[in-house]
């Protein structure tokens, strides 16, 4: 999807009216209209498990840490940037997994930003001796800023040798609420589906208390298989190549992206399509990238999109940079009960 990709997507024009168009828009919705907050995505869905689906809480062998770092079109002035840490605990023996998750998400050149910090449960139930479902929750507090300082006023701009007259920005309300998201998950040893509801508390984003600027709920349907699947020892996996896709919606928007993944112990690889023709907004956003290393504790991976739309020439593309470290406290002998591993890919 898209590491950090926000689903407003630009018609065409050229590329100078563009930036001014986004600049002007971002400013004007900042400070004065009703308008509609809307999410960033990871292109490495699976490397970033909580944010895209509550009911990867816990899903892992005990604990796990992970961080991820996406820069969406370096070349356009202003950030536009998203950072994410999180941690999880399996509680095995009694089918559930906890968590934690902070993203915050900075952008244009006001450093316009967005913070959620939140607290996330599964459960896994067994529907029979193939099939396990696993809903979750997560519980989250949400908080917007500004930085006033940044931005660039009229009275900051001369022409002809006459000053502007001095502009004096209003003072704003610290924009902070709360908001929560739920999700099922559904898998066996190949097959793995879910979904996820974002923002179902619809919090609130204006800075001067407009009606009617909120965050949009938003709907994610996931899912993919593998196709080859080779293991050694029975447990370790050795190959395995899977299909996989991602289908996101919020407000008028929506999109729809189908991938690869081939594992080659311990190499990963990968390569998505963003914007799927017909189930898409906008057809044709970027073609991503996908390299990784994956030991038994740490996995890292890199991944490049490039974009295909008519920001080809502008944006520079995004990158994305995920590390993920997963231990245990297992004593040498231990009889401790074993979670059933996901099918999924971890980048």
């Amino acid at each position: 999807m898209i590491g950090f990709h926000y689903f407003r997507q630009p018609k065409p024009m050229g590329v100078t009216l563009l930036r001014r168009i986004i600049y002007i828009c971002l400013l004007t919705f900042l400070l004065f209209l009703d308008g509609f907050s809307q999410d960033p995505t990871f292109s490495q869905f699976y490397a970033n498990p909580l944010y895209l689906s509550p009911s990867f809480a816990g899903a892992t062998e005990e604990y796990r840490l992970g961080m991820n770092y996406r820069d969406q079109w370096p070349a356009i002035p202003g950030v536009f940037r998203t950072y994410s840490i999180s941690f999880d605990k399996a509680m095995i023996n009694f089918n559930s997994g906890i968590g934690v998750l902070a993203t915050y998400d900075v952008a244009g050149t006001g450093e316009l930003s967005t913070t959620n910090i939140g607290l996330l449960y599964s459960y896994d139930f067994n529907i029979n001796r193939e099939w396990h479902i696993r809903p979750g929750v997560n519980f989250k507090f949400y908080y917007l800023g500004l930085d006033l300082a940044a931005l660039t006023w009229s009275s900051s701009l001369r022409g002809g040798g006459t000053p502007s007259p001095t502009i004096h920005p209003p003072a704003f309300d610290k924009v902070a609420d709360v908001d929560f998201a739920t999700s099922a998950l559904v898998y066996n040893d190949r097959y793995w589906g879910g979904f996820t509801l974002d923002h179902l508390l619809v919090p609130k984003t204006s800075f001067y208390g407009t009606e009617g600027t909120t965050v949009p709920i938003k709907f994610n349907l996931y899912g993919g298989m593998q196709i080859i699947k080779k293991t050694r020892l029975r447990t370790k996996l050795k190959e395995v190549l899977s299909v996989a896709f991602n289908f996101q919606t919020q407000a008028k928007f929506f999109q729809t992206d189908i991938g690869l993944y081939y594992y080659k112990d311990p190499l990963i690889f990968g390569l998505w399509y963003r914007g799927i023709p017909l189930i898409t907004s906008q057809a044709g956003d970027a073609i991503i990238g996908l390299v990784g290393i994956k030991t038994n504790q740490l996995h890292i991976g890199y991944s490049y999109d490039f974009t295909i739309s008519n920001l080809i020439s502008s944006s520079a593309g995004a990158h994305e940079i995920s590390l993920i470290y997963e231990f245990t406290s297992f004593t040498v002998g231990s009889q401790r009960k074993k979670i059933r591993a996901l099918p999924c890919p971890e980048f």
